[in-house]
């Protein structure tokens, strides 16, 4: 009777413990809430087949798939190519491999285009409308013969940068709320100078704007545009970005965010059929200007000088001084341990795949733009900075990221002051050009 019960006892512990595992794997398959997941597949679903096609000429919504950076799990709407994924329910669960970064973006992974979109989504259902459209966007923008184009705007960092880029968005704003057809046209060549004004301070910046405001301008204008519902609904979220985009930390990758939305606004205001033909190399600006057939001064300084006043500019200033003053200890700070102190260089190569916040970056002069975080990945491995690392220029081209350098060199798994580095076989940390310096390269 005793070996029974004790047979009995072993096989309770087992189905007991049977019962924790399968616990354990539902917690672990529950990091996404897969039917929270499925209706918000659903909404996106349900605008696109509201729009049917007529915003772009093509379908926006395709493969869809939410991750989850902490876990790396991953829901998608459908399954894939290589079967990576498996049925649950109405949608597809899996797990994104360490070398893709999670990000909202649009990416080809186990064979297909997904657009992918960083779990949890929004609560509010305009605001996640907007970020899944936006999303989708970019995953057809090339069939569009939109190639996406992220080009980091520095001089939108400088004092003068920023505050005739904010001087810009104030007249939008006016021109966005304002329902008489003169006053309208009349914010709108106000805005339209202090662009012209803006660029002509600093060498290629309308070709740099150009590019970002094409690439992340339309994805946000298209988010908007079908997520908002009601033009007047439209309207005040494209204002109320416009209004609180002073907060936010830089311009350089975010400003496009704000100035697309306002202008595609405009423009279909304007009914002109803009949208059809539309190529890269245009501009919104140029667009909005032709539309309301606008003239500008051959010099606008004068006149944006003059203009200014109607949108306390004077205000403005004063406040971007001090901001200014700010940014040249933040800058010295980073110069300090990315430059002149002893650091780490990365080569990047045409394998690099990064994810950054766009809202926080820090332009180093000519020598580059600080990314307070980042995620990289490339044929040496995985680094992930917490603290800052420097994406260098040569040449005009980012060829590299500094971080400080690390304290044991030999180690696999390299650490240093606000960075980690997984790094892969065949790869070597050796001694850099500059004493106290290193470089990382293939192993011999």
């Amino acid at each position: 009777m005793r070996i029974k019960n004790l047979f009995l006892l072993i096989g309770l512990l087992f189905l007991i413990c049977g019962v924790r595992f399968q616990h354990a794997t539902a917690a672990r398959d529950s990091s996404i809430d897969t039917d929270l997941a499925h209706r918000y597949f659903q909404e996106a679903r349900a605008i696109c087949e509201r729009d049917k096609g007529n915003l772009w000429g093509v379908a926006l919504c395709g493969p869809m798939l939410f991750v989850d950076p902490r876990t790396r799990d991953l829901v998608a709407n459908q399954s894939d190519e290589k079967g990576l994924l498996t049925r649950k329910g109405e949608v597809f669960t899996g797990r994104l491999p360490d070398e893709e970064n999670c990000a909202n973006t649009a990416v080809v992974w186990a064979g297909v285009k997904w657009t992918m979109i960083v779990w949890p989504l929004p609560e509010d259902e305009g605001d996640r409308a907007r970020l899944m459209l936006h999303e989708c966007f970019h995953r057809i923008q090339d069939d569009l013969g939109l190639p996406a184009a992220n080009p980091s705007n520095d001089h939108l960092d400088s004092l003068e940068g920023r505050i005739w880029l904010q001087m810009e968005w104030r007249a939008l704003r006016e021109a966005l709320w304002k329902s008489d057809r003169q006053a309208r046209r009349r914010a709108i060549e106000d805005a339209l100078i202090f662009r012209a004004y803006r660029r002509s301070l600093f060498p290629k910046a309308d070709a740099l704007e150009r590019a970002l405001e094409m690439n992340e301008g339309l994805a946000e204008y298209t988010g908007l545009k079908l997520g908002a519902g009601p033009i007047e609904k439209l309207t005040e979220r494209a204002c109320v970005s416009l209004e609180q985009a002073r907060n936010r930390p830089t311009f350089v990758r975010s400003f496009a965010y704000v100035s697309g939305p306002a202008y595609g606004i405009l423009l279909d205001a304007s009914s002109t059929d803009w949208r059809k033909g539309l190529k890269p190399q245009n501009d919104l600006g140029e667009l909005l200007r032709r539309a309301h057939a606008i003239k500008l001064p051959a010099v606008p300084k004068a006149a944006a000088e003059e203009r200014a006043k109607n949108y306390n500019g004077d205000g403005l200033r004063l406040t971007e001084v001090e901001r200014d003053n700010a940014r040249r200890e933040r800058i010295a700070g980073y110069r300090a341990r990315l430059v002149e102190g002893r650091v780490l260089s990365l080569p990047l190569t045409d394998k690099v795949n990064y994810s950054f916040n766009p809202n926080n970056l820090v332009p180093l002069d000519d020598l580059g733009t600080v990314y307070p975080t980042l995620r990289v990945t490339d044929e040496w491995g995985i680094l992930e900075v917490s603290n800052g690392a420097l994406m260098a220029r040569e040449d005009g081209r980012v060829t590299k990221v500094c971080v400080p350098a690390p304290g044991d060199v030999a180690a696999r798994s390299l650490k240093g002051d606000g960075w980690t580095l997984e790094l892969n076989q065949g790869w070597t940390v050796a001694a850099g050009p500059r004493k106290g310096d290193f470089v990382l390269k293939k192993a011999e």
